[in-house]
């Protein structure tokens, strides 16, 4: 399979910082972490494969976690040229949301490449929380997007009501959303996020890592609490930060307050 190619974003000078957007979001989306952080990192984005400025292939198999994860890893190979001083250097990695998932399966398949891991509204379980977030609606929505377009399907799941998003936000969700390809968004949620590992089953792994981890969640984003505290549970090295009043997308919703949040990490690491 060939594989698909990555619009990659970089800003700053110094160790790398690789942070994935969550599902219909872009590099767009970690742009205000970029400009904050590059001052002493070098603050890496992407469009994940079926989304935005990337290829979005039409075989189902091509969405997968593992591919996700994989991305991650080329993504990082293709920041070695420009960092000559620093070849083989551990990174931080992360990501929101589906990034959180894409961030912590690189991890668990290349500890040997991660320094820390930054999980920020790491999605919902299906098992244990009612609304269950995409995971448990991933069909439905894939079958929205399918048979009412884009628009419908995103202002139903995506940035209508109970969202946590303000108007300005909603309207920056909106517009990236609807650059993505219709086929590749619903591949995504059938073919990722409708099978997604569940929280509580990702806390022995991820306390065997032994990686220093920042999970950051909004305190209206009841199913990424649940599942940050389920995470944490067996974990030494994870560290919990709740955000109150944000929503879903926390680094959007609260971005001076999550800034924050990953500054204290990065000097601790």
């Amino acid at each position: 399979m060939t594989l698909p190619h990555l619009h990659v974003e970089s800003r700053g000078d110094g160790p790398v910082i690789a942070l994935a957007h969550g599902f219909g979001g872009s590099a767009r989306n970690f742009r205000a972490q970029a400009r904050s952080l590059s001052d002493a990192w070098r603050v890496v984005t992407w469009d994940a494969r079926g989304h935005a400025r990337s290829d979005a292939p039409r075989d189902p198999a091509a969405y997968s976690l593992a591919a996700l994860g994989e991305d991650v890893g080329r993504v990082l190979e293709s920041q070695r040229a420009s960092e000559p001083k620093r070849p083989g250097e551990r990174a931080i990695v992360g990501g929101l949301s589906l990034g959180a998932a894409a961030a912590l399966a690189f991890a668990r398949a290349q500890p040997e490449r991660v320094r820390a891991l930054i999980l920020a509204s790491y999605p919902a379980s299906r098992r244990t929380h009612q609304r269950g977030g995409f995971a448990r609606s991933a069909h439905a929505f894939a079958d929205a997007i399918e048979n009412e377009g884009l628009e419908a399907a995103g202002e139903r799941f995506v940035w209508g009501a109970g969202s946590g998003l303000d108007a300005r936000g909603a309207a920056f969700v909106r517009q990236g959303f609807l650059e993505h390809a219709p086929h590749a968004l619903a591949l995504t949620l059938r073919g990722v996020l409708a099978v997604l590992p569940e929280p509580e089953d990702l806390a022995e792994p991820l306390a065997r890592l032994g990686i220093p981890t920042l999970l950051v969640a909004g305190g209206a984003d009841a199913g990424s609490v649940a599942s940050h505290r389920a995470l944490a549970a067996t974990s030494p090295d994870v560290r919990s930060v709740v955000i109150p009043d944000a929503g879903h997308v926390v680094n959007l919703a609260a971005p001076a307050a999550f800034d924050a949040a990953l500054r204290e990490f990065l000097d601790a690491v």
